[in-house]
């Protein structure tokens, strides 16, 4: 089964500050690379893609990781997962497993097992019982997904209910969003 692995990076980071986000450095590298990382090792998927925006991130992109540039990213998280959507429907994938580059405790086995488990057209990580990301979204619930906002796939999760699974997953799936986070990791 062809899955792509999406690493969400286009936010604005506005609560972080200044600089942008997943450049600022936790445990001496970049917090894009940790996500980009646990991508790799989870050695399960037939594409990566890193969707950015305001900040380009070729060179955290060699390939085989494509760099898809979001050029409305202002518009929310939905036009990115929608630039991402559209990049695996064209590449002909069956599935995504969808994450956040802010979230550096994703372990490896996550993304493997929420790309290995199909039973579901949506499923969800969770950590101690909470809903988190990675999302695995099956391609039958990709016209589903509008684009707008800045929910993802949440709102569709919400109203559909009966299409999502859930995977208790190891690691810790909080993210960082201000300095003040990425000073308690460090």
């Amino acid at each position: 089964m062809a899955i792509a692995a999406v690493i969400l990076a286009a936010g604005e980071s506005r609560r972080f500050g200044p600089d942008h986000k997943v450049l600022a450095h936790l445990h001496g590298r970049p917090l894009l690379s940790h996500a980009l990382d646990a991508v790799r090792e989870a050695n399960v998927f037939s594409a990566i893609y890193v969707v950015s925006g305001p900040v380009p991130l070729a060179e955290f992109c060699p390939p085989p990781i494509c760099e898809l540039v979001n050029n409305n990213w202002a518009s929310g998280m939905g036009s990115s997962l929608r630039v991402a959507l559209d990049q695996a429907q064209q590449d002909g994938m069956e599935a995504v497993v969808v994450g956040l580059a802010d979230q550096p405790a994703v372990e490896p086995s996550c993304w493997r097992a929420l790309a290995g488990d199909s039973s579901w057209p949506i499923l969800v990580a969770t950590y101690n019982g909470e809903r988190g990301n990675p999302v695995r979204l099956a391609a039958s619930v990709w016209p589903l997904l509008d684009g707008a906002g800045d929910y993802g796939a949440r709102e569709l999760m919400r109203q559909r209910p009966e299409l999502v699974g859930e995977l208790a997953c190891q690691g810790d799936g909080r993210d960082i969003d201000t300095r003040e986070d990425l000073e308690q990791w460090n």
